[in-house]
């Protein structure tokens, strides 16, 4: 792994890194004279009002940084940014003003189509997911690809509920992205991933908790979460779509095993209980690690940590010809088992309580609960 990135590009991350807090910067002024602010109250926990304008400076800063250092030459860069332009100004939107679901899902479904027919980038064969040479996807690519599209954006906008926790897992999964990008030869891809941690880790300087920062000073907003959930569909389909530089996505799929995992589940058991699935809860799994104790940096900290032991676990395992359909059946048992575990929320507290012990065995108690640090 040190290897791999060691033939990284950083250039190209650090000039994203330093014009994204510049544009953090900026644009704080802006946010208060257009009314970003996500303030407290209902399910949120957050003390104080709080600018939602982390989503727009990564994506300003990722396309600006994409388009100056690597001009697109094909690569459907463009695309790319004609379909981020799409997520994020209707995330904006939705951060002031709270849209219904259905105008940001139709906003999504566009971006998606912008995608696949600008920069022709869609998912047309899963044969290799089962194992199979060949599954050729015919007359179903385009729609997969917008259900996977606004499926995978809708993840990270669902994990988006801590300080710290959709900012550091998306960055896990940038890493072992550009990683799997650069140990196939396809050196784009790593490249323009590099670019968007870049612009990530500059707004992870506001968003986590430090001991000289007790809160977080920006959010991402919906606009964050749309943009980086197409990041991650565009990387993914790039990679495992491209017969010359072929990745497997089941590979993929485990480097966002989190969001993945805890938003099938909700709208699983939503579906179930006859709720709408965008129907808004706290039964999300940092709200559940909370409760037991944790703070959101920590829990933020053990997710990724668990992200990148799954991703080079699975790595490895394709490594070791171990055949494909069992990693998705991994995935699929391991979604199942927290359906089972969540379905009863003292059970999964209780669970994450004892997870928690080690970190603090001389204030964790069993069967008392912990405040965490909002």
């Amino acid at each position: 792994m040190l290897d791999i990135l060691k033939g990284l590009d950083w250039n190209a991350a650090l000039v994203a890194l330093a014009a994204t807090l510049l544009l953090l910067w900026l644009l704080r002024p802006v946010a208060a004279r257009l009314g970003l602010y996500d303030h407290p109250g209902g399910r949120k926990s957050h003390l104080a009002p709080t600018p939602v304008i982390g989503g727009v400076a990564m994506g300003i800063g990722t396309i600006a940084v994409g388009l100056w250092l690597s001009p697109p030459h094909g690569d459907g860069f463009i695309g790319f940014a004609l379909a981020a332009s799409i997520v994020v100004v209707t995330g904006l939107v939705d951060d002031r003003f709270d849209i219904r679901w259905y105008w940001r899902i139709l906003a999504q479904v566009v971006a998606a189509l912008v995608m696949v027919h600008v920069s022709g980038v869609r998912v047309e064969q899963l044969g290799p997911v089962f194992g199979l040479s060949e599954m050729s996807l015919g007359a179903l690519s385009v729609p997969f690809t917008v259900f996977a599209t606004v499926g995978l954006i809708n993840a990270i906008n669902m994990i988006d509920g801590a300080d710290g926790m959709a900012g550091m897992l998306v960055w896990a999964a940038l890493l072992m992205l550009s990683a799997a990008g650069l140990y196939a030869g396809n050196l784009v891809i790593a490249e323009r991933m590099m670019i968007v941690m870049g612009a990530v880790s500059a707004f992870l300087v506001f968003n986590l908790r430090f001991p000289w920062q007790r809160r977080a000073r920006m959010f991402m907003g919906d606009a964050g979460s749309g943009f980086l959930g197409l990041v991650i569909a565009w990387c993914s389909f790039r990679l495992t779509q491209n017969p010359g530089h072929p990745v497997n996505p089941v590979l993929t799929l485990w480097f966002v095993a989190i969001p993945m995992m805890d938003a099938l589940v909700l709208i699983a058991r939503r579906i179930r209980n006859r709720r709408s699935p965008f129907h808004a809860d706290c039964n999300h799994i940092h709200h559940l690690m909370q409760e037991a104790g944790f703070g959101p940096t920590q829990a933020a900290l053990v997710l990724t940590a668990f992200t990148l032991a799954c991703g080079l676990a699975v790595g490895q395992a394709m490594r070791m010809d171990v055949p494909h359909p069992l990693l998705l059946l991994a995935f699929l048992l391991m979604c199942a088992g927290w359906y089972v575990l969540s379905g009863r929320r003292a059970r999964a507290v209780a669970f994450f309580r004892r997870l928690r012990a080690p970190l603090h065995p001389a204030v964790v108690a069993p069967g008392v609960d912990q405040p965490g640090e909002s």
